[in-house]
């Protein structure tokens, strides 16, 4: 079951990249980021209250969480903000850059859970997982070529900085889920993360960006902008629920997580309509393969 919950999990974020894309294109990004916590907050805000004003509303559903104590909501806090993190990084890159580079550098996070993994909950490579981990590697070396043909240079864009470190906060993240998920109820920590992300977010938006906005790129609304919070919510209710499961094994699930690379290529060329896709395709093919051992592997 927590398998098919990642695939799940993948197809949304595939529409969520889309969805980001979309919203970013010539808007400010601040503004956005703050937009999808208040949205995402807001769906599970229900949950929230009927749980600390113990309703019962939603007992013996899979909507009911239990109340958490000071060292819950501690961790929580520390997986909104690390989250975060991630998210500024990876909005501004994803808004610099054409989403059929970004969505092939992300895929390749589970290297980076994989050798987290190894190294934090004491998982064993064998010849398959290291097989995945080189093809990955290689494959951002081919697209780091093929993407100078967009005037992208990996080695001095900001931009792909920022969309590696996304990649890289993002992988401790995904490590931490490990962490909390055998110890806290899914729907509770994604119900407070998110208010939590909200609470950040506003601050953030507060401090930096209100004072400059005139000075600064615009805020539009898009109606992609509540998309990004739709989709996200559902992609991150699936993946929390497929780690509650004591079998689960994060980098399994990291690993097709990033299946969604495929749908927001096909986004990119479709919706976006980028360019040097042929290129593009192969490194992607790739990457896929790469995934496909890291999934043997692992089983």
């Amino acid at each position: 079951m927590w398998l098919t919950l990642a695939f799940v999990s993948a197809a949304l974020l595939g529409l969520y990249d889309a969805a980001k894309k979309h919203s970013l294109t010539g808007n400010a990004v601040l503004p956005v980021l703050l937009l999808n916590t208040l949205f995402s907050t807001l769906l599970f805000l229900p949950m929230i209250l009927v749980s600390e004003c113990s309703l019962g509303w939603f007992d013996g559903t899979i909507l009911a969480m239990p109340q958490g104590d000071l060292a819950a909501h501690a961790l929580v806090l520390v997986k909104a903000v690390i989250v975060l993190t991630s998210w500024i990084f990876g909005y501004f890159g994803m808004k610099h850059l054409p989403i059929t580079i970004v969505g092939p550098i992300n895929a390749t996070r589970p290297v980076m859970v994989l050798l987290g993994a190894l190294l934090v909950f004491g998982e064993r490579l064998n010849l398959y997982q290291w097989i995945g981990i080189l093809l990955g590697l290689f494959s951002l070396f081919l697209l780091s070529r093929s993407s100078r043909r967009e005037g992208v240079d990996f080695k001095h864009n900001i931009w792909i900085v920022l969309v590696f470190l996304a990649s890289a906060v993002g992988a401790v993240s995904g490590l931490y889920d490990k962490f909390i998920m055998q110890q806290l109820n899914p729907l509770f920590v994604q119900s407070w993360y998110n208010l939590y992300q909200l609470i950040l977010m506003t601050l953030i938006v507060a401090l930096l960006w209100w004072p400059r906005r005139r000075s600064t790129t615009p805020f539009r609304w898009s109606w992609a902008i509540p998309l990004i919070s739709i989709f996200l919510s559902a992609a991150d209710f699936a993946y929390f629920y497929a780690l509650s499961d004591a079998d689960a094994m994060i980098s399994v699930v990291s690993m097709v997580r990033r299946g969604s690379v495929v749908i927001s290529f096909l986004c990119g060329a479709v919706l976006f309509h980028e360019r040097n896709l042929r290129a593009k395709a192969f490194d992607l093919a790739l990457i896929l393969l790469g995934m496909i051992f890291l999934w043997i592997g692992s089983h």
